[in-house]
C-alpha cells in the first residue's frame, strides 16, 4: 500500500528485518501468556486442595477442570512457540543465505572486472623481456666478475704465497723479515758465490802441480 500513499517500497532485507522482530516479538507475547498460565495453575491447585480440605468436592472438580483446560492451553502456546521459533530460524537462514549470495555477486563482480584488465598475450610478452633483460644482466656481470678474478688473480696468489710462508716460519721459529734473507733466493748466490771461489783454487793448486 506504500505506492498510493508515495511512501518508499520497502527493500528485501528490510522486510526480512521487519519480518524477523514481529515473529521475535510474537514468541516473547507467547511466553508471557504461558508464564501467567503456569502461575494461575499453581494457584488454582491451592484453591482445590483448600476445598477439599473443607469438604467441597463439587467446587473442587470444577476447579480441576479449569486446570485441564489451563494445561491444554499452555501446551497449546508451548506449540506456537515452536512453530514461531521454526519460522524465524527459517528467515535467519534466508537472510544469511541472501548475504552469503550478496558476498558471492561482490566477489564475481571485482573478479570480473580484475579479468577484463588482465590481458593473456600483453602478460606473455612482459614476462618473455623480463627474462631476456634478466639473462642479459646475469651475462654482464658474469662478465665483469671474470674480468675482477683476473685482475686480481696475481696480486691475490702472491699474498696468500707470503701469507703461507709466514705461517710455516712461524711455525718452526724463524720470523718472516729473517727468513726472507735466508730465503732460497739468497742461498743460492751465496752458495754460487762459495763454489766458484772452490773451483779458483782447485785450478790454481792444479797448475802448481803441472809446472812443478
Amino acid at each position: 500500500m506504500s505506492f498510493l500513499f508515495g511512501g518508499k517500497s520497502k527493500t528485501p532485507a528490510e522486510m526480512m528485518r521487519e519480518y524477523k522482530r514481529n515473529v521475535d516479538r510474537s514468541v516473547r507475547e507467547i511466553e508471557r501468556e504461558k508464564t501467567k498460565l503456569q502461575a494461575q495453575e499453581k494457584k488454582i491447585i491451592v484453591d482445590i486442595k483448600k476445598a477439599a480440605k473443607e469438604g467441597q468436592m463439587n467446587v473442587a472438580k470444577i476447579m480441576a477442570k479449569d486446570i485441564v483446560r489451563t494445561r491444554q492451553q499452555i501446551t497449546k502456546f508451548y506449540q506456537m512457540k515452536t512453530q514461531m521459533q521454526a519460522v524465524g530460524l527459517r528467515l535467519q537462514t534466508i537472510k544469511s543465505t541472501q548475504a552469503m549470495t550478496e558476498a558471492m555477486k561482490g566477489a564475481a563482480k571485482a573478479m570480473r572486472a580484475m579479468n577484463a584488465q588482465v590481458k593473456p598475450v600483453a602478460m606473455q610478452r612482459i614476462l618473455m623481456e623480463f627474462e631476456k633483460q634478466s639473462q642479459l644482466m646475469e651475462d654482464k656481470q658474469e662478465m665483469m666478475d671474470d674480468v675482477m678474478d683476473d685482475a686480481f688473480e696475481a696480486e691475490g696468489e702472491e699474498g696468500q704465497i707470503e701469507e703461507v710462508v709466514g705461517q710455516v716460519l712461524a711455525e718452526i721459529g724463524i720470523d718472516f723479515s729473517e727468513g726472507m734473507a735466508a730465503a732460497p733466493g739468497a742461498a743460492p748466490v751465496a752458495a754460487g758465490a762459495a763454489a766458484e771461489a772452490d773451483v779458483d783454487a782447485d785450478l790454481e793448486e792444479r797448475l802448481k802441480n803441472l809446472k812443478g
